[in-house]
């Protein structure tokens, strides 16, 4: 059984943050490198993460940027010898990229939903695959998967995301288990409504006609409303703490305690608040 100290120390470690381009993952990266940690920022959008790092200001770490498709397998199969290329080692891994499907079930493609799956479970499993020896190397590392309020709640209509964030959170807890003893832990975060760009770039259904559309994507900016900024420092100082599970809003908070007192008759309750 590996003794490690009360609280994660950032100080001199790397992070790699797929996702890093926008949102939550540049947030993360900013409040990493405010407590000198060194990053491998990774996206799919290359001019993204360009900014993130721009973003950072003068902070003295090193940072290396990754164009990278997580849905890809040799891509992530290769990524972390490109990582240690730039770096001696990896220390914390978090895995934030993430996408959205607009649609009931019956109106998705399968090709949108297999899209979904690929980048938002099969992309964090692929990723924790790559890193998890290097990881294991290290006398005090970390993974943090980012999973979501609908990993705790199943709303109508969220049928490809919800499946997706439960099996985050699902094999975030099963791999904390596995690895206890060893000095990696495992952390999944699930954030509320966060201002995030993921309503705008979902996939909606052919079937939905662009009023709908309008309409969702209005509801989604009156629910998602916290800044990324918090929802990062909350997710550092989380994982400083070595939280399990972090739930990021009162929304969240919220629907943690929904789905534990009704379990299966909150879905009249969602309706109310028109989800």
């Amino acid at each position: 059984m590996i003794q490690k100290p009360s609280r994660l120390d950032f100080r001199d470690k790397v992070a790699v943050i797929t996702g890093a381009g926008s949102g939550i993952g540049r947030a993360l990266a900013r409040s990493l490198a405010a407590r000198g940690c060194h990053l491998a920022l990774a996206d799919i959008h290359a001019e993204n993460l360009t900014a993130t790092a721009a973003n950072l200001g003068a902070t003295g770490i090193r940072c290396s940027t990754h164009v990278l498709d997580v849905a890809a397998r040799d891509q992530v199969a290769a990524f972390p010898a490109a990582v240690l290329a730039a770096h001696p080692a990896v220390d914390l891994l978090f895995n934030n990229a993430g996408v959205a499907v607009g649609g009931h079930f019956i109106e998705t493609p399968e090709a949108d939903y297999d899209w979904l799956f690929e980048i938002n479970f099969h992309g964090v499993v692929r990723m924790t695959r790559a890193f998890l020896p290097r990881l294991l190397e290290r006398p005090d590392a970390h993974i943090v998967n980012t999973a979501s309020i609908f990993g705790i709640i199943a709303p109508a209509g969220q049928t490809h995301y919800s499946a997706s964030k439960f099996a985050v959170r699902g094999f975030s807890d099963a791999l904390r288990h596995e690895l206890d003893g060893t000095s990696v832990g495992v952390t999944a975060v699930c954030p509320g409504g966060i201002a995030t760009a993921i309503a705008e770039s979902a996939r909606f259904a052919p079937t939905i006609s662009s009023d709908v559309i309008a309409k969702q994507l209005a509801r989604s900016r009156q629910l998602l409303r916290k800044p990324p900024e918090q929802a990062a420092e909350a997710i550092v100082e989380g994982v400083a703490r070595r939280r399990p599970r972090i739930l990021i809003g009162t929304d969240a908070r919220l629907a943690y305690w929904t789905e534990r007192l009704l379990p299966t008759r909150y879905g009249a309750l969602l309706k109310r608040f028109g989800m």
